[in-house]
């Protein structure tokens, strides 16, 4: 057995060498990166040709071999040794099984001795392909109790959310805890308990409104949160008095005009003035605002309006006898006969007088605006139906009362109550045999999305996946997931839609829905003297009225 100095592009792989399975290009990449900045710590071991040649195959250290070839090393030390009767498949069997990867508490205790040795942060990270983040983290950890790390590196392991809050802590915090919690022989820890024993609320920097000033004139002192993502602010303070107390400061020195300092309530909500109402629209000049902190020690505003004062009662202004309490023109009564009145002329009117065809348009999208109007919607808009559509219908009126738009801005409205309103959903808001049609006569179906996908073929049947093969190159495997993967393959580059969702009914659903909803002539609109009542011609101008209502006029 001797070293030798040699090419690594010159040695030759084991036919017998146990590790088949390729390492993941992370593991080359890294282990490229390492022989490049300290080089080959444990050379290859190699044996000559047994067959009369003059090369040398590789008995262990095949991944180093290709990870010098990486990092462009001219030469390598290898040890050579008697090539083995079996050609060395015994001996690269037991140096695979043997090998046991790093324990996580030595790699935290290795990095600490390196960095007693000299090396810095950045050194080690270059060293083992790592970002300084995750150095730094590992840094930290080996700053958990000795005791702790000993049972951790049995294989006693806590997750990390456990290990982030274990690892904040101090060491005499942790001996604390450590006391109350340790584990007997052959039991494990429970670290859920020792990590609630150390957790503390923490208030992060990302949550303050105050700057970096008074931040120090409380004594703030950020500390990194080094578990958490790397593209978020993770500072935090452990100190929650001082957090709120400079929270509490800025709210004073920018409170605006009208403003006050109020606090939350158990629910998280603002404690108001009495018979104030919160405003969640536009705000008015002479409306109020409300700051608080909420239960993560943000700051919070809302915007409330008091009731206009009621004039006082008793005396009036000149200190004269109680004005006596006036009739109101029309009773409560009066009013419900009106609404009965405008109804009965409204529907009469919107019956018999000539409309154009925009304005009933317009007209429906009020209609639909109104508050008498619940449809359960399919769009997935939060608030209620009537909340969508009013402000396209108040886009439609002017400021007296009078129909105000162009073309652009009702077709945006009429577009807005049709999403609305239609819906193919299997729940409450399924609009039923007319979403479908509405669906034909925009064209629908080339909106649809591609639906040969994992998701969507998993629910099809054997049947169902061989007709979809039908007009397509894939071939019907034996097993239904073989047949599904290949459709799956196949439409990434196509699209499918199934026949089952396209919008057009069926020839009979649609007959059985025109047959129940057929129109009945009302036996019942007939004159004092039993004649049918109609219309008088000159009420209805022809040239203004839609085909639909003309038919109905005649």
């Amino acid at each position: 057995m001797h070293i030798i100095k040699i090419d690594p592009r010159a040695l030759k792989d084991n036919p017998d060498d146990a590790r088949k399975s390729k390492s993941t290009p992370q593991g080359d990449a890294l282990l490229a990166a390492t022989i490049k900045a300290v080089g080959i710590i444990q050379p290859p071991v190699v044996s000559p040709e047994a067959d009369g040649g003059n090369g040398f195959i590789i008995q262990a250290g095949h991944r180093r071999t290709r990870g010098a070839i990486a990092a462009e090393l001219e030469e390598i030390e290898v040890i050579v040794t008697d090539p083995a009767d079996d050609g060395g498949a015994m001996r690269s069997m037991v140096e695979n099984i043997a090998r046991e990867p790093l324990n996580p508490v030595d790699q935290w205790r290795a990095i600490e001795r390196l960095v007693a040795l000299g090396w810095t942060e950045e050194g080690i990270a270059a060293a083992l392909s790592l970002s300084v983040r995750q150095i730094k983290k590992l840094r930290l950890l080996a700053n958990v109790l000795p005791a702790m790390l000993d049972q951790m590196a049995k294989g006693d392991m806590p997750d990390e959310r456990q290990l982030r809050t274990i690892a904040a802590a101090s060491i005499a915090e942790q001996k604390e805890v450590w006391k109350a919690h340790k584990p007997k022989k052959s039991e494990t820890t429970t670290w859920w308990s020792v990590a609630n024993g150390l957790s503390k609320t923490r208030m992060y920097a990302r949550d303050a409104s105050f700057d970096d000033e008074l931040a120090q004139a409380y004594g703030i002192a950020w500390v990194e949160d080094l578990f958490a993502p790397a593209d978020e602010d993770s500072r935090y303070t452990t100190d929650v008095e001082a957090f709120l107390g400079a929270q509490q400061e800025w709210i004073t020195n920018n409170l605006p005009k009208n403003g006050m300092i109020t606090e939350s309530n158990n629910w998280g909500q603002p404690e108001l003035p009495k018979k104030a109402e919160r405003v969640y629209g536009k705000p008015k000049k002479s409306d109020c605002t409300a700051m608080y902190l909420d239960r993560d020690g943000k700051v919070q505003s809302v915007v409330y309006r008091m009731p206009e004062p009621k004039a006082a009662k008793g005396k009036g202004g000149d200190g004269g006898a109680v004005a006596p309490a006036q009739r109101p023109d029309v009773t409560q009564k009066g009013q419900d006969m009106i609404g009965d009145f405008r109804t009965d002329a409204l529907h009469e009117a919107l019956q018999r007088a000539p409309i154009e065809d925009d304005t009933l348009m317009a007209l429906l999208v009020i209609a639909f605006a109104g508050q008498n109007v619940r449809v359960d919607s399919g769009s997935g808009n939060t608030g209620s139906f009537r909340s969508q559509i009013a402000p396209h219908a108040a886009n439609l009126v002017d400021e007296t009362g009078n129909l105000a738009f162009d073309t652009d801005t009702l077709r945006v409205a009429v577009r807005s109550v049709l999403i609305e309103v239609l819906s193919c959903r299997r729940n409450m808001s399924n609009s039923g045999i007319v979403s479908r049609i509405a669906g034909t006569v925009v064209g629908a179906d080339s909106f649809l999305p591609n639906m040969g996908t994992g998701d969507f073929l998993l629910c099809l049947s054997r049947q169902a996946l061989e007709a979809a093969c039908a007009d397509t190159s894939v071939l019907p495997r034996n097993k239904v997931r073989d047949t599904r993967a290949a459709l799956v393959e196949h439409f990434q580059e196509e699209r499918f839609v199934h026949g089952s969702a396209l919008f057009a009914p069926e020839a009979n659903e649609l007959a059985d829905w025109k047959a129940h909803n057929e129109i009945v002539e009302d036996e019942d609109a007939t004159d004092a003297d039993g004649s049918v009542e109609h219309p008088e011609e000159g009420d209805i101008d022809p040239d203004a009225v839609s085909e639909g209502f003309r038919e109905a006029a005649e």
